[in-house]
């Protein structure tokens, strides 16, 4: 499909968004077309709603589903950067000083890469969330509908938020699934995420110690966190090495922070913290399936190259769902120094050098989206995310006074069709969605899943 690459100039140039659509099997109960978007932000999403099928189960006889990579990201004139110069290896000795100044050297390099590569200078100013809306209604008036119905999950919520702020009369269904705060800013999420992890590792720290025979990491929860802390303690001064790799605080932190995010991860999380704890100890260690697997993936020439889909968004934005970032790296440095008091092992990490946008190259060509009507919206929550806190959906869901919220009292990310990638289902929240997708009727009233 071919859209303008600037919205204000349409007779302009024009970029290509990959779209893939499978047929309603049912025409006589046909609703229309069902988009979605996994998240990221920066991940494509050409095959995703296909991938929800099994847990749409009859309802995905009703739609069209749409999948579509967003632009610039898969197959949608697709943005590439120059290719990463070779990192230097991390020696026997740092600092978190040290490491903090590696991560700002990294970042400018991104933004440099991007910013000079090819046309991007061209292009990159018109990365945006609300862009992205834009598109996604032409791929509506394309297929001839005059409404659409849509998941989105993480930041896909947020965009699906963002739809129904631009297009509220083409809104029909619209189901978005962990959402964010729509009065903070993309660092300000990022921070507010520091708490609900911690807490996350007291909850797994408990798991772990009542299976002490097994982990060998401590008999309470408070031993078991000591134990990671000292682990940390040791990385920030002499990265820790594992096979042929020396880890350090950051790479730990964020390894740390994949695993913790679902509560089904917490097994592999207690064999990786226990291969590190056997190594940051100068112990001969031989890396698990979970730790050599990470390992082999530390060590991917993309991996460099792993940050471009989402900053494209999160430096491209003006303001929420995905810009407002501090364009002075000290800034960062301070905020990182404060958390630690309260997060000795997540703060550094959420405060820190997480994005490129400080050296960002490109001109934010609009602010972020106001958000405040009555566009019904069903939303989805779990109610110990660590990666995007209840309490900013609680905030959302009070901007859009037409939705109705369902709560799941879960450690997990994304609480629709976790069955699908192999979680534990929440079968309230699923049959919710479907009902409604099915149905067009919001619950009476908002929703708490049974634990």
């Amino acid at each position: 499909m071919t859209v303008p690459l600037d919205y204000d100039a349409p007779n302009g140039r024009t970029i290509q968004i990959a779209v893939s659509r499978v047929s309603a099997k049912s025409r006589t109960h046909k609703r229309g077309i069902l988009l979605s978007n996994p998240g990221g932000p920066g991940g494509a999403g050409l095959a995703h709603t296909l991938e929800l099928r099994p847990a749409l189960k009859d309802v995905a006889q009703r739609y069209d589903l749409i999948g579509f990579d967003p632009r610039f990201l898969g197959e949608s004139t697709p943005i590439t950067c120059a290719p990463a110069t070779s990192t230097r290896a991390p020696g026997k000795t740092t600092s978190p000083r040290a490491d903090f100044e590696a991560s700002v050297r990294d970042a400018r390099d991104l933004a440099r890469r991007c910013g000079e590569h090819k046309d991007n200078a061209e292009l990159l100013p018109h990365a945006s969330s609300r862009n992205v809306a834009r598109d996604m209604d032409v791929i509506r008036a394309a297929l001839g509908e005059r409404k659409l119905s849509y998941y989105g999950v993480s930041y896909g919520a947020d965009l699906g938020a963002v739809y129904t702020q631009m297009f509220p009369d083409r809104a029909d269904r619209m189901v978005i699934d962990s959402s964010t705060d729509p009065e903070a800013s993309q660092y300000e999420l990022f921070q507010r995420a520091g708490e609900p992890l911690e807490d996350a590792l007291d909850e797994w720290a408990g798991w772990v110690a009542r299976r002490h025979d097994e982990y060998r990491l401590g008999r309470s929860g408070k031993r078991v966190r000591a134990a990671v802390q000292k682990m940390l303690d040791r990385a920030e001064w002499r990265p820790i090495s594992a096979g042929d790799t020396r880890l350090t605080a950051p790479v730990i932190r964020l390894l740390l922070r994949q695993f913790i995010q679902q509560k089904e991860n917490d097994a592999a999380l207690a064999g990786l913290v226990r291969d590190l704890v056997t190594a940051a100890a100068d112990k001969p260690v031989k890396p698990g399936p979970v730790l050599a697997g990470l390992l082999q993936l530390l060590k991917s020439p993309d991996l460099a190259d792993s940050m471009v889909g989402g900053a494209l968004f999160m430096c491209g934005d003006g303001g929420w769902p995905a810009g407002g970032w501090p364009d002075d790296p000290e800034t960062y440095w301070r905020e990182t120094v404060r958390s630690r008091a309260t997060q000795p092992v997540f703060g550094p990490f959420v405060n820190g050098m997480i994005a490129p946008c400080a050296f960002w190259q490109a001109e934010r060509r609009e602010p972020g989206t106001t958000v405040g009507n009555a566009v019904p919206v069903l939303m989805l929550q779990a109610r110990r995310d660590n990666n995007v806190p209840y309490a900013g959906a609680l905030a959302l869901h009070r901007k859009l006074t037409g939705s109705r919220l369902v709560t799941a009292n879960i450690r997990a990310h994304g609480v629709y069709g976790r069955g699908v990638s192999g979680h534990r289902p929440v079968r309230c929240a699923d049959r919710a969605v479907n009902d409604y997708l099915r149905s067009g009727n919001l619950p009476g009233q908002d929703v708490t899943c049974p634990s």
